[in-house]
């Protein structure tokens, strides 16, 4: 079997990245012809049936996610060996930014920005940032930006951190999640003031996830929301506790996709309004403190967010 080409693995984690060949074609700079040879190409190369088109895009099948993460490390790889060589010229001088996200950012949105950040680097020749990226849950990443331990961070809670710079990059909207076999699973929807009545499972206190749905049933429903059944510090493992029936649970859309499409797990809205909650990039300061490499990789998580509204 020939190898696939790194132009085949860009041009294929391009579309997966921005959900239609057309606009992967604006990022690359290439015709929609090229971009689809390049796709049925891996394809063959593979054997794999890699990406499925319906009227709401282009997403990654089974075999193409399992895929895309291999070809992220593969363009990584070649990133760093471009720098490095350059380096080594002395035509380039290293950066670093320390970076903070919660861990839906960390998980499902991070790794595209920072993909998206050093291929404008590597066009314009400029010196490439290293990043040092550290996972937390948001109120962690509050308190590492307060203290200076990292430049940026990357939240997901409703409430405003006072004192620091901040810019609202997008809204996140949060689903019910269930097994397939709760009694819930045959409905669409649930009422917040069920979920408020029903024992969950949950992410620890501070983060962004938990604090979110409990904001939202303090302030529509005027009383707290009962005590979860299960806490756990990781999204991975609510979902697994989800799928195994423990109790349902309260969770980023962006996070239950594959589960939900593997049939996992069951999704369901929230009536009578669905439980949103802002993602904001924060540092110390204010706007005129946000400066360099932070700002641009800013502007990215920005700008990927007004693509997503539309």
């Amino acid at each position: 079997m020939s190898a696939p080409t790194l132009i085949d693995l860009r041009h294929f984690e391009s579309v997966i990245r921005n959900g239609s060949i057309s606009r992967a074609a604006k990022d690359l700079g290439v015709t929609q012809q090229a971009v689809s040879y390049r796709l049925r190409n891996l394809e063959r190369l593979l054997g794999l049936e890699l990406v499925q088109r319906s009227p709401f895009g282009v997403t990654a099948t089974d075999a193409g996610t399992a895929v895309l993460t291999e070809a992220r490390e593969v363009l990584a790889a070649s990133t760093r060996l471009e720098v490095a060589a350059s380096v080594l010229r002395g035509e380039l001088a290293t950066a670093t930014l320390s970076v903070g996200a919660s861990q839906t950012i960390a998980a499902h949105l991070l790794p595209a920005w920072l993909m998206e950040l050093r291929r404008r680097q590597a066009e314009a020749g400029t010196a490439m940032t290293a990043v040092a990226l550290r996972t937390a849950n948001s109120e962690d990443i509050i308190a590492m930006v307060r203290k200076g331990a990292i430049d940026l961070g990357f939240i997901e809670q409703p409430a405003l951190p006072r004192g620091l710079g901040s810019a609202l990059l997008r809204e996140d909207h949060m689903v019910v999640a269930v097994a397939p076999g709760h009694p819930w699973a045959s409905r669409t929807t649930v009422s917040l003031g069920e979920l408020a009545d029903e024992p969950l499972v949950a992410r620890e206190l501070g983060s962004g996830t938990r604090a979110a749905f409990e904001a939202t049933v303090l302030s529509e429903l005027g009383r707290p929301a009962r005590s979860p059944l299960l806490s756990l510090a990781t999204e991975a493992a609510v979902r697994s506790a989800v799928g195994a029936g423990v109790a349902p649970a309260v969770l980023s859309e962006l996070t239950v996709r594959d589960d939900a499409r593997l049939e996992r797990i069951r999704v369901l809205g929230v009536t009578p309004r669905a439980i949103t909650r802002p993602f904001r990039a924060i540092w110390q300061g204010s706007k005129r403190d946000l400066l360099g490499t932070a700002r641009e990789l800013v502007a990215i998580a920005a700008a990927s967010g007004a693509a997503a509204r539309t």
